[in-house]
């Protein structure tokens, strides 16, 4: 057996090839371009196993050296300390110490994602940069109407009312241009966001996962692929713990004899997977499940920074299990999850089901009476007209959890259907 360590860069790599005994065979540096890279592999790699470092274009070159050779590692930069805090640092030197590691078995290796994680990872981060896109034309905008002492007269300037606003704003010929232009390039971009969320909704509506994670409060389409992007098989960790520490949502730990400080949270691993989850957590302070007294119960004691971080953890340890599980969350609000799921499916396939009774129903009581009602189906009833698994009875333990947050009514609610009155317009 041979080892190799590849120290990969944008334009170049240097390649290390070491046999078992730790002597060097081969040192080459080669272009950082597919078929030279698949040329190498099949000339001097056929019958080692290659180590390189996670990077920018580590994911495409495994891909082209993994039919090609017996093994490929990647590693995490952060933990390679031989590399990290060496004394003298070249591409010569880190190719040599990655296939020394390897052949030690010391490289801390990370997980290689599978084809379709890469694509949804790649799909996040397009849809994450045309975010940030849009938020900085938005901007330029705003700063376009201050130069000019321009208030608007709506408080959200890009609604319909502040568009209108904006087309019949009377400027001299550079203010016009320099609008013109702002608002051309953010049409463009609201254009790609929807045509990128159309995508994702027709692939969501493909997995049931993102389903499942739907159901969770505050959870809508980007949030659920952005999370299962990051997160990808879940049975590769062995507890929810581990999900949450992956994503750099634990608190950091400091241990020294008999004392131990914990500090912020560590902020590894996917920085905008843990923003979303963020940004879900702020919608739960409202829910009248579990989840909500859990988030209300902890801002009396603490700040609501510390409240909506310590919410998006339990996020994530509520999902591993939902996916574990294949179970949908048990105290989703039906109506919110129902129209959740119900965009999802009009979005991907263009289905809207046909609303009124079904043939062979008894009309209700209030019929004819004027009275303006609708149905609120059972959270059950919701999962099964949109092919989720169904819900399991509610164990002694789960019970007595429901009675000590108050919420046994709540729980019980969602699981009957019922007709309320229609709010008049």
């Amino acid at each position: 057996m041979r080892f190799a360590g590849l120290d990969v860069h944008k334009k170049e790599v240097e390649a290390v090839v070491v046999e078992e005994t730790g002597a060097v065979l081969l040192r080459q540096r080669l272009a950082t371009e597919g078929e030279k890279l698949e040329e190498f592999a099949r000339r001097h790699l056929s019958d080692c196993r290659v180590a390189l470092e996670a990077t920018t274009n580590s994911w495409a070159i495994a891909g082209i050296l993994a039919p090609l050779v017996k093994e490929v590692v990647v590693s995490n930069p952060l933990r390679t300390r031989a590399i990290a805090e060496a004394k003298i640092k070249t591409d010569r030197v880190d190719a040599l110490v990655l296939a020394q590691l390897l052949r030690c078995d010391y490289l801390p290796r990370v997980w290689m994602p599978e084809a379709e994680t890469r694509r949804m990872r790649q799909r996040s981060s397009e849809r994450a940069n045309l975010s940030a896109d849009r938020t900085r034309v938005k901007n330029r905008i705003h700063a376009v109407l201050q130069q000019r002492l321009l208030q608007p007269p709506v408080q959200d300037l890009f609604s319909q009312r502040g568009r209108i606003w904006l087309e019949r704003l009377a400027l001299d010929a550079e203010s016009a241009a320099t609008l013109g232009r702002q608002l051309g390039m953010l049409a463009l971009i609201e254009q790609q966001i929807a045509e990128l969320d159309q995508e994702l909704a027709e692939a969501a509506y493909q997995q049931p996962e993102m389903k499942l994670l739907l159901t969770l409060p505050g959870v809508d389409v980007t949030v659920a692929q952005t999370v299962l992007a990051a997160l990808g098989d879940v049975s590769r960790f062995a507890n929810p713990d581990k999900a949450a520490a992956y994503l750099g949502l634990v608190p950091s730990t400091r241990q020294s004899g008999h004392h131990c400080y914990h500090g912020r949270i560590t902020k590894q691993g996917a920085s905008h997977a843990r923003w979303m989850l963020v940004q879900a957590a702020q919608q739960v302070a409202r829910h009248p499940g579990p989840l909500g007294v859990f988030f209300r119960r902890l801002l009396k004691r603490k700040n609501r920074n510390v409240a909506v971080v310590a919410t998006a953890r339990k996020l994530v340890t509520i999902a591993w299990h939902m996916l574990k599980n294949n179970e949908p969350y048990r105290y989703a609000q039906p109506k919110t999850v129902q129209a959740k799921l119900s965009r999802l499916r009009v979005r991907a396939t263009g289905k809207r089901r046909k609303g009124g009774f079904a043939k062979g129903q008894a009309r209700p009581a209030h019929y004819g009476s004027g009275a303006r009602t609708r149905a609120l189906p059972s959270l059950d009833q919701i999962y099964a007209g949109e092919q989720l698994p169904a819900l399991a009875a509610f164990s002694p333990g789960e019970e007595a959890m429901l009675a000590q947050h108050g919420v046994t009514a709540y729980a019980a609610c969602i699981r009957k259907s019922h007709r309320v009155r229609r709010s008049s317009e």
